[in-house]
């Protein structure tokens, strides 16, 4: 889920580490009434010797140290995959190996897709960013700690600016635990409007609009997006996102077990995760749920729920990279990589980060100490994900592995900005 609030939240694992702790009716341009554009595919992979002489001691040596379980990287550069890589096991008590089609649990990489799903449905009219969240959602009314009432907007919801947080970011003690509000990563079986009531019934952390925090506020956004949809938030997605896109195995609930990785949590060596599993990591107890993800009765997370592929997720990002087509207009997809906190602190992002609409943003690499270019956007996810994309460099870069707080993102980006064979 997600990433801490230093630097590394939007540059490294920017969903993940916080979470350690801690979207588009499909057109091609800008042309609403006009037929699908064709999926952009990248080419027939060509793999670049140089990269994979920097990048696979990084997967052999973590695999070999039992940092990692298993893994699948891919880096596209300028459209073209130029490394691919599946190692390492998707199962490691049945000896499963990974393969490039393994689907894993997106946890907060989820958060981007839903996102985008957002803006598509503004391109075509059917919600507004300044739209208060009660035109959508009439009962989700959370007060301040003061009593009063502020409007929330899904401009807002989108850019974590809505005043809401997670329970694993709180004392065990605190107002989310006693409310038993999940995380939707755990509470198979809970209902969308149970989550909502108890979310709602919790002081918010602050006035909406004033500083930037890390929330279920994607779980609100999913429950606009398919009331402003028109159907469930599976089939909105679906519609806007994944089928324009041919992501065919990014869904919210996978029918092929066996396809799945199996999750672990970080450890020496990781610790296989029981049903259900809580977990401490940096300091904050996060509790996981490895059958929610096959539970079509559990609410559909906007924030943590989908399962998928690597090779999908980088057909999504460089729909973006390359100007939003078919999924949405050129404008949206270039305001994704802007920093839209507007008057919003953004001090929680770390130096040189802000944030777009779903996307940590890189603001200034200098002040992040970080070689991708500036704009790069990117995030995370708590059960082992994250990827980046940096315009500057055409480069898109995608990894997933099956164990929760833990990661090899810091190695992986020094391998791929690196010079020389």
């Amino acid at each position: 889920m997600i990433q801490s609030t230093t630097t590394k939240l939007a540059r490294t694992r920017a969903a993940r580490a916080a979470a350690a702790l801690a979207l588009a009716l499909a057109t091609a341009g800008a042309a609403c009434s006009s037929g699908p554009a064709p999926v952009p595919t990248p080419p027939a992979d060509a793999t670049d010797p140089a990269l994979a002489k920097r990048i696979d001691p990084v997967l052999d040596r973590a695999i070999a140290a039992q940092k990692l379980v298993g893994a699948v990287v891919l880096v596209a550069r300028d459209g073209k995959v130029v490394y691919a890589r599946a190692a390492g096991l998707a199962d490691r008590e049945a000896k499963q190996a990974v393969r490039e089609d393994t689907q894993f649990r997106l946890a907060s990489m989820t958060k981007p897709i839903v996102s985008i799903a957002a803006l598509a449905l503004v391109d075509h009219g059917k919600l507004s960013l300044e739209d208060p969240v009660t035109k959508y959602l009439p009962d989700f009314r959370p007060k301040l700690a003061d009593g009063r009432e502020p409007t929330i907007t899904v401009r807002q919801l989108i850019t974590h600016t809505s005043g809401l947080t997670y329970k694993f970011l709180e004392p065990a003690d605190g107002p989310y635990h006693k409310a038993q509000v999940s995380d939707g990563i755990a509470e198979p079986g809970l209902s969308a409007a149970e989550n909502l009531r108890r979310l709602a019934s919790v002081p918010l952390v602050a006035e909406p609009g004033t500083a930037w925090g890390y929330s279920l506020s994607i779980d609100v956004l999913g429950e606009v997006v398919a009331r402003a949809g028109g159907d469930t938030l599976p089939k909105v997605v679906e519609q806007l996102v994944t089928r324009p896109l041919g992501m065919t195995a990014t869904v919210f609930t996978p029918t092929d077990r066996e396809r799945v990785a199996w999750p672990y949590a970080a450890g020496e060596p990781p610790a296989r995760m029981t049903e259900p599993y809580e977990a401490t990591q940096m300091g904050a107890t996060v509790k996981f749920s490895p059958a929610r993800a096959f539970d079509p009765a559990s609410y559909p997370s906007g924030g943590a729920g989908m399962t998928g592929t690597a090779r999908d997720y980088l057909h999504f990002l460089e729909a973006l990279r390359t100007g939003g087509a078919p999924i949405l207009r050129p404008e949206s997809a270039h305001s994704i990589n802007e920093n839209q906190l507007g008057t919003a602190s953004g001090a929680a992002l770390g130096p040189g980060n802000g944030f777009g609409f779903g996307f940590g943003v890189l603001l200034d690499p200098a002040a992040a100490k970080s070689p991708r270019g500036k704009g790069s956007f990117g995030w995370g996810g708590i059960y082992g994900t994250g990827f980046w994309v940096d315009p500057q460099a055409k480069l898109s870069v995608v990894i997933m592995t099956n164990v929760a707080g833990q990661g090899i993102e810091s190695e992986l980006e020094q391998a791929i900005y690196a010079t020389g064979p």
